[in-house]
């Protein structure tokens, strides 16, 4: 429930961010004295603080939660359906299919995924779409694995010889019969795929390789690096550092209280 709540809080802020934010997240503001406000701390008036150039984080973070937001569900809807689809085929049909799928499967994990991110946007160029890619590409795996031993099991169950008996084809016995049995266990991956998006967009964007015209959590840390005030202004990287915190755990709350719900006998330990 606590992490339900944070991630619909987090959606409410991106949503309606154009009129939480109280400043341009890119404009310049001044103290009252009429000088910039540069670098000041949390205060009534800021209450995140101001960066070097006088620019509200407050308002960048509210602005930055689009993309954490959209970047993690957006990951989170593509990452079910690619490896909910690649585990449903590879488990049902076996065979050369199987063995084609898994090795692809395998060849997968071998890739170091920040690196795979990195390289790829750095390839492709920057921005939020290649950040996307990059990390959905990687990302199934997992899902697809499990999946496909569930649909093993499920594959030889009574059920599923009786709609073959019953004419059914393969196409309806897999996502008429089988799919519904191991949605479950698909959302609970997209949960955690959720969190490790969000993390990693964070980092390609830290990186220096997020998209320019945008303002995300990872960029604003970013900024504050190359700047070299981590050091000196705290409030720069606290606040960015702390939403990305919560709303990666949100996801692995929401996984991990998911997973007691496909499977009780963990309620009990």
């Amino acid at each position: 429930m606590i992490g339900l709540f944070i991630l619909a809080a987090f959606i409410l802020v991106a949503v309606f961010a154009p009129y939480l934010a109280p400043h341009d997240p890119m404009e310049t503001l001044n103290k009252p004295t009429g000088r910039i406000a540069r670098m000041v701390p949390p205060s009534w008036q800021f209450p995140f603080g101001t960066d070097r150039l006088g620019r509200d984080i407050f308002s960048q973070v509210i602005i930055g939660s689009r993309v954490a937001v959209g970047v993690g569900l957006l990951c989170a809807i593509m990452v079910v359906f690619i490896g909910t689809n690649i585990g449903l085929i590879s488990g049902y049909y076996g065979g050369k299919i199987d063995d084609l799928l898994m090795r692809m499967t395998d060849i997968i994990y071998g890739i170091p995924f920040l690196p795979f991110a990195v390289i790829l946007v750095a390839l492709l160029g920057p921005g939020l779409f290649n950040i996307v890619l990059a990390i959905v590409l990687i990302s199934w795996r997992s899902t697809a694995r499990v999946i496909r031993a569930q649909v093993l099991t499920l594959k030889e169950r009574a059920f599923i010889e009786a709609a073959r008996v019953a004419g059914a084809s393969d196409f309806r016995i897999m996502y008429r019969h089988i799919m519904p049995n191991v949605l479950p266990l698909s959302f609970v991956y997209g949960a955690l795929s959720m969190g490790w998006a969000i993390l990693t967009e964070a980092s390609v964007s830290f990186l220096g390789y997020g998209d320019p015209l945008l303002i995300s959590w990872g960029k604003i840390i970013f900024m504050c690096y190359v700047a070299q005030a981590i050091t000196v202004a705290w409030w720069w990287v606290m606040a960015p550092g702390l939403a990305i915190m919560l709303l990666v755990l949100s996801g692995f709350f929401i996984g991990r209280a998911y997973e007691q719900v496909v499977n009780p006998r963990l309620r009990q330990r």
